[in-house]
């Protein structure tokens, strides 16, 4: 199916195993295994409000909705043609009635405001961050990838800042759940001092005894339990999808950890 948002053509995907379809720009950024993962990190008997920071046309916090009944989502995006897909995306996954997009910069308080995007009214923040430091990067000339993968500001201050908007939403006691490159570590852990504690890492491998790829890095707003990693997830062995990966491709099973 095709047709067109703005100016960009756009074409309807089967995602999750055919759980969820999603209206994509058919040049832009497209969902995948990033979105699949952290819609997996909730818990599987999450219910709730969850906000996804720089949503896009949705996938992750849609994805977590389909497999958690009890979810009601919040989908923040900058984005125009984003958000106007997240919206058709909302109801073409019969979600209109349990969530709804926000049209705002996650990084600007007042920009916030002016949405009705409330400070720490969320449950649970999920979050994709743009991975790509501007000054360290080449950017696609598309404008659609290049907002979804160049941060706007380069370096530590730019992963920080985007953390600190995530636990800026997130209600005391709540949990916030990110996944990005494994280089963003001691900066993200650097954010969450003196803000939220008891964080959990969970190394990505593409491959068994490959470096990560990406990191699952999750925390409680307010807490002070110590720091801990748990076994890493691998995505492929020699036949293809591991048995794990291909059940959360498919919306047929959760992170434990």
């Amino acid at each position: 199916m095709a047709e067109t948002a703005g100016a960009q053509p756009v074409r309807a995907d089967a995602f999750l195993g055919g759980k969820v379809t999603l209206y994509q720009s058919a040049r832009g950024h497209r969902a995948g295994t990033d979105a699949a993962l952290l819609a997996a990190a909730a818990p599987a008997d999450f219910s709730g409000f969850v906000l996804d920071i720089g949503a896009g046309v949705g996938a992750a916090s849609i994805a977590l909705a389909a497999t958690r009944p009890g979810a009601h989502i919040g989908l923040v995006e900058i984005d125009a043609e984003a958000a106007e897909l997240a919206r058709k995306n909302l109801g073409l996954n019969a979600l209109a009635e349990r969530g709804r997009v926000f049209e705002a910069d996650a990084l600007s308080p007042p920009s916030r405001r002016a949405a009705e995007l409330a400070d720490e009214s969320a449950d649970l923040v999920i979050s994709n961050p743009p991975f790509l430091d501007p000054a360290r990067s080449r950017a696609s000339p598309d404008e659609g990838r290049r907002r979804a993968h160049v941060m706007r500001e380069g370096g530590p201050a730019g992963v920080a800042a985007w953390l600190i908007a995530c636990l800026a939403l997130t209600r005391p006691g709540g949990s916030c759940i990110l996944i990005h490159r494994p280089d963003s570590l001691a900066a993200l852990l650097a954010a969450l001092e003196g803000r939220a504690g008891g964080a959990v890492l969970m190394p990505i491998h593409p491959r068994a005894g490959a470096a990560a790829i990406r990191i699952l890095l999750r925390a409680r707003k307010g807490s002070r339990a110590p720091f801990s990693i748990v076994p890493g997830l691998i995505i492929h062995d020699e036949s293809g999808l591991t048995p794990q990966s291909d059940a959360i491709h498919r919306g047929e099973a959760c992170l434990d950890w």
